[in-house]
């Protein structure tokens, strides 16, 4: 008998959770979580394994074993239909015997892309879709995006005082927040595959751009421009160019998420570009308390009201003393050409 809409929720609900607790382990692979009930009512679990390991499903079938027969599966993204370093996971499910797949979302790869939910209803599966697809669609929103695209997804990562200003006229900016907004920013550090500041901030700053205060992988290390041959971000790749090219050379290399960290020259760039998928400002009690002191971007902003940009807030967060402030443009689903197409217009 089919399972209530609500308890293919709650259980989708989990799956979502099991998939964030491998977030910074699986890429370029999607972290997908997986929880699966056999006919006994006893539940088992699996999320990705780092690239070369099992899928979710499996891990979860794994976990089963005999019991996998009969049961029900929830799984955050359409299992896969195709030979890579792993076997093919809807395969696996109807050699295990499921009865009921839900799914949250179809895979947008072009090896996937439907195929193995056609796969799993070919084979006698049923199979429910769209189940917490909002909740997943924001999780994967990385791997989504790259995969929709060819780009990564452009995060820009921005700290200032309630006025507004990044930095005393004389160029000091350590510290404007707290030690807790520090270590959240060193997490989506670690979320991103690749994180990318201007030489400019490289020959003011010398940051090390790793990841510290939390546990996780350190990313690619992007620069634009040159690097002085001693600096702390070595190594690094260094790009020059255009922006919108320098994204398809990164979502070539396998970057799902690209953290753009400064400076304001650069982050104005990207803003003015059209570029940037999700923006995250942390937020410090302190006023700087006069125009002198540098400001969030760097260049010509809007010239009249009507040119403002305008987002969706998505989150505010209390970080200590700090606040965390997630938006995204409206429209944040369409290509980054139509999204600049209507962005502020200037030179960087």
């Amino acid at each position: 008998m089919p399972e209530e809409v609500g308890d293919d929720e709650a259980m989708m609900r989990r799956a979502v959770t099991l998939a964030s607790r491998v977030r910074t382990s699986t890429s370029p692979n999607p972290w997908v979580g997986c929880v699966l009930r056999s006919p006994d009512d006893t539940v088992h679990e699996g999320a990705t394994a780092p690239p070369g390991g099992p899928h979710a499903e499996v891990a979860a079938l794994a976990a089963a074993g005999a019991g996998a027969r009969g049961a029900t599966v929830w799984t955050t993204l359409e299992p896969c239909s195709h030979h890579g370093r792993t076997g093919p996971c809807a395969d696996a499910l109807l050699a295990a015997g499921v009865a009921r797949v839900v799914v949250a979302l179809v895979d947008p790869d072009d090896q996937v892309a439907g195929r193995g939910i056609e796969r799993l209803r070919a084979g006698g599966i049923e199979v429910e879709l769209g189940v917490g697809a909002d909740a997943v669609a924001d999780q994967l929103a990385p791997y989504l995006v790259h995969r929709r695209t060819g780009r990564p997804l452009v995060v820009v990562k921005l700290a200032a005082s309630l006025d507004g200003r990044t930095a005393a006229p004389d160029g000091s900016s350590q510290w404007i927040t707290g030690p807790e907004a520090r270590t959240d920013a060193h997490r989506l550090r670690a979320e991103s595959d690749a994180v990318l500041v201007g030489a400019g901030t490289v020959r003011a700053d010398d940051p090390s751009l790793t990841v510290r205060h939390v546990e996780g992988p350190d990313p690619l290390r992007v620069v634009l421009g040159r690097a002085p041959a001693g600096a702390r971000v070595h190594p690094a790749l260094e790009l020059e160019g255009d922006l919108g090219e320098v994204l398809e050379v990164l979502g070539g290399k396998g970057v799902l998420q690209l953290l753009v960290e400064g400076g304001p020259g650069v982050a104005g760039a990207f803003h003015r570009g059209g570029l940037v998928d999700r923006y995250v400002v942390y937020l410090a009690p302190k006023l700087f308390g006069g125009e002198d002191a540098a400001g969030l971007f760097a260049g010509r902003g809007a010239g009249t009201m009507a040119d403002v940009w305008s987002g969706e807030i998505t989150a505010v967060t209390r970080l200590g003393p700090d606040l965390r402030v997630d938006l995204r443009p409206v429209g944040a689903d369409e290509p980054p050409a139509a999204r600049a197409a209507r962005s502020t217009g200037g030179e960087p």
